[in-house]
C-alpha cells in the first residue's frame, strides 16, 4: 500500500527492534495456522501494538536488519513472510551505481517536464531495466536466507504521466524497434507506452520469480511468491499501469494480495449523474475484480482490509465507518477466505488522529473500536465455510474488464476521469442488489472460466482486447447459451491504435467488428438505430446497445436502459429476475449484510432470530436486525449451531482451546496490549469461576436464557491460560 516513506519504515523498524523483549514467550501452536488464514504486514520488530496473533506476520523490507526483525516475530510463534516494494524502495545502491558500476538514475520514472516521480526524496518509482530485477534478487536472497516461507513483491506500478526518461526511451527502442515517441503525442503513442510499461514490470517480476524457483530447486524448499497489488479498477482510476492479470500466467507466481481499502474505495465515481464517494460499492467491485484474476487458476488471493487509511487527516468515526464498509464488501465474495487484516498495525493501535487537529487534540484509538477490530480479526480465521447462500438480486451477471483499461488514461485523449466505462454499467445493477462481478477479459480462454455467468456486459470504450484469442472463447460461450450485451457506439479514439485488429493481415476498424464476425453478425447498412439490436448465435443471443457507458453514467436516468436490457437478457437466459435494496450472504453460521442507498423503493429488510453483530464490541444478542440503507452487518447466527459443550463464538483476543473436560475449559489468550478483551461462549451451564493461571479472577456474566457466557478482561501481549470452571 502507498503508506509510509521508506525512511520512516526503516526508522520505525529500528525503534521497534530496540523495544522488543528478549526471549519472549511464544504462543502455543495453533493446528490451523498452516492454512495461513490471516496475515498482517509490519515494518517493525515485534511490539505489543502489532501483536495481532494472525497466522502470518509479513515483515516489510529487505534491508540488512531484516533477519533481526524476522526473529522477533518468529520467537512469538508467527509464520514468516517478507514483503518489499517492486517499483520503489531504498534502492540508492542501484540508482548510483554501487550495485553494478552503472549509474541508473535515468531509470527513474520521469514526467513530461523532466521531473522524476518520487515516493519521497530520492526514493524514485523505477522504469526497470534488465539489471533492476537482478538487484532485487540480492535483497530477496537475504529474505530467503532468513527463512521466509513466502515473498510478497508489492505494487509493480508505472505512472501514466511517466514515460519520458532516457531509460524508458532506451527500452522503447529495444521493444518496438523504432524511435521513442512522447506518450502525449498521439493515442497510438500513449497506447504503446502503456503496453511497454505493462511489459517492463512483468519482466522484472519474472526475473525474481525465476530466481526463487531456482533457489527452491537447489534447496528443496518451497518458497512462494505473491504480488500485493491494487485492483485493476483502482489502478485505471488512479492512472497507473501494472501487469495485473498477466502475472498469473508467469511461472512462479502463486497469487495476489488484493490491496483494497478505504483509500482506494472512497475514490468518487458517477451514478445517475452524481459524483460522490461510494465506498462499499466500489470496494465490492474492486474485490470482485481481484477474485476474477485468480478464479479457475488455482492461485491464492488474500483480501486486504485497513482499519484506518493512508490519509491521517480523518477521525476515528470516519475510519471505522469506511472500514466496516470495505470489510463487508470483502466478505460478500464467498470464494475467498484468506485476509490481510491490517497493514501497519502499529499506526492503528499506537496512532493518534486526525493529524489535521493540533497535536494535543489528536485521539488514540477508542477502546470499543480496538475491541471490535480484534473480534473481527479473529472471526476472519473462520471464513472457510462449506455452506454459502445468497439472498439478493439476480446472480450470474458480469461486466467484462480488461487490463487495457490502464492504457487509455493519459493525454492526448484520456478516458473518463470517473472510470464510467466500468461504473456506468456495473453500478446500475449493484445498486439493485445484483452482485455483479467484473470479469477479466484476458481469462476467458481458460477452461470453464465463464461457467457461472449467464449474462455479460462488454464495451470497448476505455479498453480493448489485448489479443484476438478472447473473441472465439466469448463466441463459444454465447453459442452454448450465454447472453452477451455489447454497449458500444464505436466512437472511442483508441480504435485507431496499431494493434492486432488492424495488423498482420487483419483490417478491422474496431476490435468489436472482429468479435461480431465471430458471432456471425454484420451490422446493417443505413442510419444507426438507437434501439438495441438482437440476434441469435447458437443457443445464445447477442444484444447491441449503440451507446457510450460514460454518457449513461452522466445521465440522471442512464441506469434505466442498463437495467432494462439486463432484465431482458436474464429472462431469455432462464434466470429469475429479482431486485433488492440489500445484499446478503450466509457463510456457515455467519450472515453478512449491506443495506443499499440509491436503490429501489422498498421497505428495509428485517432479519429475525438470535444474532450477535461482530461490529458490536459488547457482543450483545439482537433478535431483530433492520437493514437500513447504508448499514453494514457482520452477524453470528446463534441459532445456526447449538451444542451441549461450551463453544467459543467470538473473541477480542486470540483464544486457543487447550483443554476441555466436563467441569473446566482452558484457553490460551493473548491480544494487542492495553486493549479491552471480550470472549463470548455458548454454554448452558453457569460457571462457578473464571480465572487466569495463578488464580487472578476474571469478570464474567452468564445469561441462562440465552445460554451464553461473556468474559471481560484487559489484553496482554503475552500468552496466559484462562480457565472456566463449572
Amino acid at each position: 500500500m502507498r503508506t509510509l516513506r521508506l525512511l520512516l519504515i526503516l526508522s520505525l523498524a529500528a525503534l521497534e527492534l530496540g523495544s522488543a523483549a528478549p526471549n519472549p514467550p511464544g504462543f502455543p501452536p495453533d493446528p490451523n495456522q498452516a492454512l495461513e488464514r490471516t496475515c498482517f504486514q509490519t515494518a517493525g520488530a515485534w511490539s505489543q501494538f502489532g501483536n495481532l496473533r494472525s497466522d502470518v506476520a509479513i515483515v516489510y523490507g529487505i534491508d540488512p536488519q531484516l533477519p533481526d526483525r524476522i526473529q522477533t516475530w518468529r520467537d512469538r510463534g508467527y509464520r514468516i513472510h517478507v514483503m518489499t516494494g517492486v517499483s520503489w524502495g531504498s534502492y540508492q545502491d542501484y540508482l548510483y551505481g554501487r550495485f553494478d558500476g552503472v549509474n541508473h538514475e535515468d531509470e527513474a520514472q520521469t514526467e513530461r517536464n523532466g521531473k522524476k516521480i518520487s515516493h519521497g526524496g530520492d526514493v524514485y518509482y523505477m522504469s526497470p531495466g534488465t539489471n533492476f530485477g537482478k538487484f532485487l534478487c540480492v535483497g530477496v536472497q537475504r529474505a530467503l536466507d532468513a527463512g521466509a516461507e513466502a515473498l510478497h513483491l508489492e505494487e509493480p506500478e508505472f505512472w501514466v504521466r511517466g514515460g519520458y526518461s532516457e531509460g524508458f526511451r532506451r527500452e522503447w527502442r529495444a521493444y518496438y524497434g523504432e524511435d521513442w515517441q512522447p506518450p502525449h503525442g498521439s493515442v497510438d503513442a500513449q497506447w504503446r507506452a502503456s503496453k511497454l510499461k505493462y511489459f517492463l514490470y512483468r519482466r522484472a517480476l519474472q526475473q525474481v520469480f525465476d530466481y526463487v524457483q531456482d533457489f527452491n530447486r537447489r534447496t528443496g524448499r518451497r518458497v512462494r511468491c505473491y504480488v500485493p497489488t491494487h485492483s485493476l479498477l483502482s489502478y485505471a482510476h488512479w492512472r497507473i499501469v501494472s501487469p495485473e492479470s498477466s502475472l498469473i500466467r508467469l511461472k512462479g507466481c502463486d497469487g495476489y494480495i488484493a490491496q483494497v481499502w478505504t483509500g482506494t474505495a472512497r475514490t468518487p465515481n458517477l451514478f445517475r449523474g452524481q459524483s460522490r464517494e461510494r465506498t462499499f460499492e466500489t470496494a465490492f467491485l474492486e474485490y470482485g475484480a481481484m477474485q476474477n484474476l485468480v478464479r479457475a487458476t488455482g492461485r491464492t488471493v488474500w483480501y486486504l482490509n485497513d482499519p484506518i487509511e493512508d490519509d491521517p487527516n480523518h477521525d476515528w468515526d470516519d475510519y471505522q465507518r469506511n472500514w466496516e464498509s470495505t470489510l463487508v464488501a470483502s466478505l460478500l465474495q464467498p470464494d475467498v477466505w484468506q485476509y490481510e487484516v491490517a497493514p501497519w498495525p502499529e499506526r492503528i493501535f499506537r496512532g493518534r488522529y486526525p493529524h489535521s487537529a493540533p497535536a494535543d487534540r489528536r485521539q488514540p484509538i477508542p477502546p470499543p473500536y480496538a475491541a471490535e477490530l480484534q473480534v473481527v480479526f479473529n472471526a476472519l480465521n473462520d471464513m472457510k465455510q462449506a455452506h454459502t447462500a445468497w439472498d439478493c438480486g439476480t446472480t450470474g451477471i458480469g461486466v467484462m474488464v480488461s487490463d487495457s483499461l490502464m492504457f487509455q488514461r493519459g493525454d492526448p485523449q484520456p478516458g473518463d476521469p470517473h472510470l464510467s466505462e466500468v461504473y456506468g454499467l456495473a453500478l446500475p445493477l449493484l445498486k439493485r442488489g445484483i452482485p455483479v462481478a467484473p470479469v477479466q477479459l484476458e481469462n476467458v480462454t481458460m477452461p470453464r472460466y465463464l461457467k457461472d455467468f449467464r449474462v455479460l456486459w462488454l464495451t470497448y470504450h476505455g479498453m480493448k482486447p489485448l489479443s484476438a484469442d478472447v473473441h472465439p472463447a466469448l463466441a463459444d460461450w454465447v453459442k452454448r447459451g450465454g447472453r452477451l450485451i455489447v454497449c458500444d457506439d464505436g466512437s472511442d479514439p483508441y480504435h485507431v491504435v496499431r494493434d492486432w485488429w488492424n495488423s498482420d493481415g487483419l483490417h478491422f476498424a474496431t476490435p468489436r467488428d472482429h468479435l461480431f464476425e465471430q458471432l456471425g453478425f454484420k451490422p446493417p447498412n443505413g442510419p444507426a438505430k438507437t434501439t438495441p439490436l438482437k440476434w441469435s448465435c447458437g443457443q445464445g443471443e447477442v444484444y447491441w446497445l449503440k451507446e457510450n457507458p460514460v454518457r449513461l453514467a452522466k445521465d440522471a436516468k442512464g441506469d434505466e436502459p442498463v437495467v432494462e436490457l439486463t432484465q431482458r437478457a436474464a429472462k431469455a437466459a432462464g434466470l429469475k429476475w429479482r431486485e433488492t435494496n440489500y445484499l446478503q450472504l450466509r457463510r456457515g453460521p455467519y450472515v453478512i449484510v449491506a443495506g443499499l442507498d440509491e436503490s429501489i423503493a422498498a421497505e428495509p429488510k428485517q432479519l429475525r432470530g438470535r444474532f450477535v453483530n461482530l461490529f458490536d464490541p459488547e457482543l450483545q444478542v439482537q433478535t431483530v436486525i433492520t437493514i437500513q440503507p447504508g448499514r453494514r452487518f457482520f452477524l453470528r447466527d446463534l441459532d445456526a449451531e447449538r451444542g451441549a459443550q461450551p463453544k467459543l463464538l467470538a473473541s477480542a483476543c486470540k483464544a486457543l482451546l487447550l483443554r476441555q473436560s466436563d467441569d473446566a475449559v482452558t484457553f490460551a489468550v493473548e491480544g494487542v496490549g492495553n486493549t479491552p478483551a471480550i470472549m463470548l461462549l455458548s454454554t448452558g451451564k453457569a460457571p462457578k469461576a473464571v480465572h487466569f493461571a495463578g488464580g487472578a479472577a476474571v469478570d464474567f456474566s452468564h445469561g441462562a436464557k440465552e445460554g451464553l457466557l461473556w468474559i471481560h478482561f484487559a489484553n496482554l501481549p503475552s500468552p496466559r491460560e484462562l480457565t472456566i470452571q463449572f
